[in-house]
């Protein structure tokens, strides 16, 4: 809850990214004109059974402080638009359903182009008490079942690399990890800054030390959107070179994260 009310306080330091006036920048003529960027969000966020109220969890934190800054530098509301997992949510940009989004770049996601990264999330393994595995080239073998979350950019890279184990999917993190839980899966694929909010919660547990990949996270628009893309690529580069992100990261209090830097001239 703490983290939580932190991010809801980010207001008291937005009137420094912009002014109360909308920008009259060209680029974005189209947001400012409906007073709103909706924000498409996936599995970073919950939705709470009973009030049906949407909370960011995870990187989901680090991700809204920056959709935060970013509404504020344009001068409109941000919406979030709730999507369970990442193929609804490209969905929702190629549709024009959503403005913008955040995910890391790969291939197979067609239809959207990618601001730079803004930030790094390593991809790595959380194994169970008395796991055998300590490095993850120890796990890719026939009889070792990893729990993934389908359409993951983490997951993306596994299902490249490794060729003998077996890949179990569920659709969001929560149940990807009651897989590793129940003992379904010997391992959880993922973000380091996710299984380390996981490993309390199946003590004993390890988050392996070694990576297999990193996600370079940044915002995502769809293709059409090249106006769009030009406005924040600046914004991104310029939220990295003053510190911005950093202070995001630092404000979530989660571990694993670490800001792209800035590109120099």
């Amino acid at each position: 809850m703490k983290k939580l009310l932190l991010i809801f306080t980010l207001t008291a330091i937005l009137p420094s990214l912009a002014e109360a006036q909308p920008t009259s920048d060209p680029r974005v003529a189209d947001l400012v004109q409906a007073g709103k960027i909706r924000v498409g969000i996936h599995s970073f966020y919950t939705k709470d059974s009973r009030t049906g109220e949407l909370k960011p969890v995870s990187a989901g934190i680090i991700f809204f402080d920056i959709a935060r800054m970013l509404g504020a530098r344009i001068g409109v509301e941000v919406v979030p638009v709730w999507h369970p997992t990442i193929p609804e949510m490209l969905t929702c940009l190629t549709d024009s359903k959503c403005d913008v989004g955040f995910m890391g770049p790969d291939p197979s996601r067609a239809g959207v182009d990618f601001s730079p990264p803004f930030v790094q999330l390593d991809y790595t393994f959380l194994v169970p008490a008395g796991s055998s595995i300590q490095r993850i080239p120890e796990a890719d073998r026939p009889n070792i079942r990893i729990a993934v979350v389908r359409g993951h950019a983490s997951t993306l890279t596994l299902s490249r690399i490794f060729k003998q184990a077996q890949l179990i999917y569920a659709a969001t993190p929560d149940p990807t990890f009651e897989l590793l839980r129940d003992g379904q899966a010997d391992a959880f694929a993922s973000v380091r800054g996710v299984l380390l909010g996981y490993a309390p919660k199946l003590p004993g547990s390890r988050v392996l030390e070694d990576h297999y990949g990193a996600n370079l996270v940044g915002m995502v628009v769809s293709k059409d959107q090249t106006a769009r893309l030009a406005y924040i690529t600046e914004f991104i580069e310029q939220a990295k070179a003053s510190g911005l992100v950093q202070q995001a990261i630092e404000r979530s209090g989660l571990p694993g994260y670490q800001v792209v830097p800035a590109k120099t001239n």
